[in-house]
C-alpha cells in the first residue's frame, strides 16, 4: 500500500510501486484533469504539482512520490490560484481543452516563482507545455491577466510562495504565434 497526500487529502493506493503516477491519478483515485500526451515528459499535459513544484506524472513512478504533497488541476478551484483557471476562461483559451490542464499547473508555477512575469518569463516557462490549438498568445495573455488579480488579492499574494522559476527541457525554444 503506497500513502500518498492528494490535493490535501490523505489517500492510499495500492499498486506497484512503479506505476506511473499519471496512472494512478486517473485510474485509482479518478482524478482525470491530468492528461496523458506524449508520455515522456515532452508535452506537458500531465503536469502536476509535487510539494509545489511542477512535476510530469508520466514519467514519474509513484513510489518516488510517496508522502509528498501533490496536487492536481482538481486541487486549484478551492484555492486562490483559481484565479489562474478564471483567466484561462475570460481570454478563451481552452479550444479542445486537452492539455489546459498541464499549461495552467504550470502558469501557476510561474506565478508562484514570479508574480509579474514578462512575456519572456512566460515564453520559457510554457515553451515545454504544447498546444495542439496553439493557443498561445491566450494563454500569455490569460497568465498576465491572473497575475494583476493575484497581485490584487490580499489573499492571492499570501499563497503565492516563491518557488524555482520552472524550467523548459527546452530553453532554446522561441516564443510561439497563434494559429489564425
Amino acid at each position: 500500500m503506497i500513502k500518498l497526500t492528494v490535493n490535501g487529502a490523505p489517500r492510499e493506493v495500492d499498486v506497484p510501486d512503479d506505476v506511473p503516477l499519471l496512472w494512478v491519478l486517473r485510474e485509482e483515485l479518478g482524478l482525470t484533469g491530468t492528461k496523458y500526451g506524449c508520455g515522456i515528459a515532452l508535452c506537458g499535459a500531465c503536469t502536476v504539482h509535487l510539494d509545489g513544484k511542477p512535476l510530469r506524472s508520466c514519467v514519474t513512478r509513484v513510489g518516488e512520490v510517496a508522502g509528498k504533497e501533490i496536487t492536481t488541476i482538481e486541487g486549484i478551484a478551492a484555492t486562490p490560484m483559481r484565479a489562474v483557471q478564471e483567466a484561462w476562461i475570460a481570454h478563451g483559451t481552452p479550444q479542445c481543452g486537452y492539455c489546459q490542464g498541464g499549461q495552467i499547473m504550470s502558469a501557476i508555477a510561474l506565478l508562484r516563482a514570479k508574480p509579474k512575469p514578462t512575456d519572456a518569463d512566460i515564453d520559457s516557462a510554457m515553451s515545454a507545455n504544447l498546444c495542439r490549438c496553439a493557443t498561445y498568445v491566450r494563454i500569455r495573455s490569460a497568465i498576465h491577466a491572473a497575475a494583476e488579480t493575484l497581485a490584487g488579492s490580499a489573499a492571492g499574494s499570501a499563497t503565492v510562495p516563491p518557488t524555482a522559476t520552472p524550467s523548459a527541457p527546452d530553453a532554446g525554444t522561441k516564443p510561439r504565434g497563434e494559429a489564425p
